[in-house]
Formats: structure tokens, C-alpha cells, sequence
């Protein structure tokens, strides 16, 4: 699965960055490492770019940038009534 494929609320944990060039080297450097959780805050009308919440901050990519971040769903156990 990938980052795009989130859907607004969704936790995910970054698997790893596809590529090795420079876009792939910038994610990076944007905080998409291994083992980070990623929150799908939502998109444009158009649904191009997605707002991620990470590391205490957020951020915006086109939907072919996130499309090259490998995830994992994170499944939260519901909390108790």
C-alpha cells in the first residue's frame, strides 16, 4: 500500500521510499523514514495535494509523491466503553 491511498484520519507507518533519486531523497529529508507514523489529514478539492500530520508537523504532497511512500496500516484497538 501506499502513502495516497490513505484516507483522511488513517494512520500508516512508513515502510519505505521508493527510488533513490532526488524526489525520493527529499521525502526523506521531509521526515518519511522507516518506522514513522503518517496521519492523512485530509485534501484538496481535488484531492491533489494530501495534508499528512508527522513528527509533530504537517505536510503537503502531490498525490504522485506520496504514491512512491510504501505503508502499513496502523490498526488502533478501539478504546473501551
Amino acid at each position: 500500500m501506499t502513502l495516497d491511498q490513505l484516507k483522511p484520519g488513517q494512520v500508516a507507518v512508513v515502510v519505505d521510499v521508493i527510488g533513490d533519486d532526488g524526489i525520493a531523497m527529499r521525502l526523506m529529508e521531509m521526515g518519511l523514514t522507516e518506522g514513522v507514523e503518517v496521519r492523512l489529514i485530509g485534501t484538496a478539492p481535488f484531492g491533489d495535494p494530501m495534508e499528512f500530520e508527522l513528527r509533530g508537523y504537517h505536510l503537503s504532497l502531490r498525490s504522485t509523491e506520496a504514491r512512491r511512500v510504501q505503508i502499513r496500516l496502523v490498526e488502533h484497538p478501539e478504546s473501551p466503553a
